[in-house]
């Protein structure tokens, strides 16, 4: 007991004291659009771009697709294209997640009067990979750790559907898991909101054109905040949730 009490005291305090003023190494974040003139005729980034995530005339980039892989910035000629280090990228609106010179960053995350009454002081999320490859689902369960600790914000992550008050869907879907989906969906109790959390779950990702695919949940049931990344960092997806329940730093 005493040298369980000895290195904790040696360690200190290692919960991220602020999220939203967070710093941390070596990520890729927001895409950044320079202002710079595309040449004539380039299509690089276009070409470069794995999941279809930029589009021309103008450029911009779609952070619901893009999966962060840096590929595009190279091959670009006029050197239009960067990444920074901003992780709060989350979005209410899907439309919100559209980047160009002129649209820098993510539409904000808005504060729902409703949500904020019903689940600002007390949160509880069902987690579904529905064909993920597991990197989101890290970053989901990396919540809990001691580093963010999304339980000192009475967010938590539960067990069953029964206890869940929000959806947290990873991964494109499968035909496979679309049925797992739905029962889980059903068995949550109402009022209920959905949380789509990286670029599968958003648009499909990489795997958008699958035939091994079945996103109609989406179609039924529009996610109540969007997170992009692939995977998104954790504090990607805790920064949006106390944004959505509008709880202050």
């Amino acid at each position: 007991m005493l040298k369980a009490i000895r290195v904790r005291i040696s360690q200190g305090s290692q919960t991220l004291p602020d999220p939203r003023q967070a710093k941390p190494v070596g990520l890729r974040g927001t895409p950044v659009v320079g202002a710079a003139a595309c040449a004539s005729g380039c299509q690089a980034c276009v070409a470069a771009c794995p999941s279809a995530a930029i589009t021309l005339a103008p450029l911009q980039i779609d952070l619901g697709r893009c999966v962060m892989c840096g590929d595009c910035a190279p091959p670009c000629p006029s050197a239009r294209l960067s990444f920074s280090d901003t992780f709060q990228l989350a979005s209410t609106d899907r439309a919100g997640l559209l980047i160009s010179a002129e649209r820098p960053v993510p539409d904000p995350v808005r504060v729902s009067a409703a949500i904020r009454s019903r689940f600002g002081r007390s949160l509880k999320l069902r987690s579904v990979s529905a064909g993920g490859c597991n990197g989101c689902e890290l970053e989901v369960n990396a919540l809990t750790n001691v580093n963010f600790d999304i339980g000192r914000y009475g967010i938590d992550i539960v067990a069953s559907p029964r206890h869940a008050d929000g959806l947290v869907l990873t991964g494109p879907i499968t035909r496979n898991m679309a049925q797992a989906l739905q029962l889980c969906w059903d068995g949550m109790p109402d009022p209920k909101l959905v949380i789509a959390v990286g670029a599968c779950a958003i648009s499909g990702g990489l795997f958008e054109d699958s035939p091994a695919l079945d996103r109609a949940f989406l179609q039924r049931f529009r996610p109540t905040l969007f997170v992009p990344g692939c995977p998104p960092h954790p504090l990607t997806l805790l920064c949006g949730l106390l944004d959505l329940l509008g709880i202050p730093s």
